[in-house]
């Protein structure tokens, strides 16, 4: 097996000491477990992939995107084991850990400043911007995260994955929502086998666009862009979770110490709405949802400062 191949197949444990009583049995899916430590090895592959099949990129091409850092460096690891050149445009509003990982694995940083580290919608236009401008050159690749439809087909393994590990039982899927193409993924898959099945979004309390809410800063690294986005489709969706940020952040304190599961600022963010949905379905129910990353992308930032 070559490291491309090495993506997915990721395990699911049982959570225990956070979930209440009388809540339905929580399930999460350790994405950490892929080569760069995040969900989003999955969609780097896909999009890659298709990109070579169809000419977009080619032999000795480079790769152009903007990201808070998980897609970056699994964009980044798949160039690296292809071939490819890639360049970056983050910033600081996204965690040191992430940005150094991009680099190691060979991807050029263009950063852009944000507003008191937080995420904004002018920051991720701003971002967005910057890259356009990269890929006007020549043999490049702009692989356009938020617009591209090719990412989406990278999560339907994982919605098998979690189709086949809970032996059909599953009830709800709950995700936090970035660019929404792993909840769309996911739940086209799981409703395919059962439309039954309740798809539940997650995003941040203090920017509930898909609520009808205004766009506002908050620190969920990697979901919440401020604006809905443009691979939304809420014939999928049955429900919508708002977390705010501390939250998130404390849930993640308690699944560290009390589960021994490591993870990033959305995974907190997960968990939080998928007891609330448990809660709902009741004990005889299965919720789904997923740690996103590890939580090593962020040991320089406030969630594991107390």
């Amino acid at each position: 097996m070559d490291l491309i191949g090495a993506i997915g197949n990721t395990s699911i444990v049982k959570l225990r000491r956070v979930v209440p009583d009388g809540c339905a049995t929580i399930l999460a899916k350790l994405e950490w477990e892929n080569p760069t430590g995040s969900m989003k090895d999955r969609m780097a592959q896909a999009v890659i992939a298709q990109a070579e099949r169809d000419g977009r990129l080619k032999p000795d091409g480079t790769v152009v995107e903007y990201t808070g850092g998980s897609t970056g460096a699994s964009l980044a690891l798949v160039c690296a084991a292809k071939g490819y050149r890639i360049r970056i445009v983050t910033s600081d509003a996204f965690s040191l850990e992430k940005r150094d990982h991009m680099a190691a694995l060979g991807a050029e940083l263009i950063l852009v400043p944000s507003e008191d580290g937080r995420t904004t919608k002018g920051l991720i236009r701003e971002m967005i911007e910057t890259a356009r401008g990269l890929s006007a050159g020549p043999d490049v690749f702009w692989a356009d995260q938020l617009n591209n439809h090719d990412s989406i087909g990278g999560y339907h393994a994982l919605g098998e994955e979690i189709w086949t590990q809970t032996g059909g039982r599953v009830d709800a899927f709950v995700h936090s929502v970035g660019t929404a193409a792993s909840s769309r993924g996911v739940a086209t898959v799981l409703k395919r086998h059962r439309s039954a099945v309740e798809t539940i979004v997650v995003e941040p309390a203090e920017s509930a666009v898909l609520l009808g809410g205004d766009a506002g800063p908050h620190k969920i690294e990697g979901i919440g862009i401020g604006y809905t986005p443009p691979l939304w489709d809420p014939s999928v969706i049955d429900g919508i979770e708002p977390v705010a940020t501390e939250q998130a952040k404390q849930m993640v304190r308690r699944l560290a110490r009390e589960e021994g599961l490591f993870a990033g600022t959305s995974s907190g963010a997960n968990v939080i709405a998928a007891i609330r949905v448990g809660q709902r379905l009741g004990p005889d129910a299965t919720v789904v949802t997923l740690m996103c990353d590890t939580g090593l992308k962020y040991v320089s930032t406030d969630v594991y400062r107390t």
